[in-house]
């Protein structure tokens, strides 16, 4: 278990996006158990029910299954998985409000994409 718990945003939903994490970066791989609640309880001096509403998140997601009297797994593909759902989250809460802003400055298709260029030229020479 990595990662420590902050006050930005539900804990439910760091511990669940904590297990993402994980999934992308390789710790846990398809098929490989995950910590169970009571782990989770407590490596973060949380209450069990909340680590169970994060992992219960991520089996209805598909990235995450129960092995009956076994414990949590990771799902086949839930690396794909996670990516596709922030790509969407991404999609609708950075770029659909981009564009939006965009077009309230009155600005073209062009003019926005060349600024996207621009920051994406200036990110890479930081």
């Amino acid at each position: 278990m990595r990662g420590t718990l902050n006050d930005q945003s539900l804990i439910y939903l760091q511990i669940a996006r904590m297990l993402e994490d994980d999934i992308l970066r390789g710790v846990y791989r398809e098929e490989e158990q995950v910590p169970s609640t009571n782990e989770l309880a407590r490596g973060y001096n949380i209450n069990p029910a909340t680590a169970a509403k994060g992992i219960n998140l991520l089996v209805t997601d598909g990235i995450l299954y129960k092995k009956r009297g076994i414990g949590m797994f990771v799902s086949k593909g839930a690396e794909e998985a996670v990516k596709r759902k922030r790509r969407d989250a991404f999609y609708d809460g950075y770029v659909k409000p981009l564009v939006k802003e965009g077009a309230s400055l009155q600005l073209t298709g062009q003019e926005l994409l060349d600024m996207i260029r621009r920051a994406i030229q200036e990110g890479e020479e930081a």
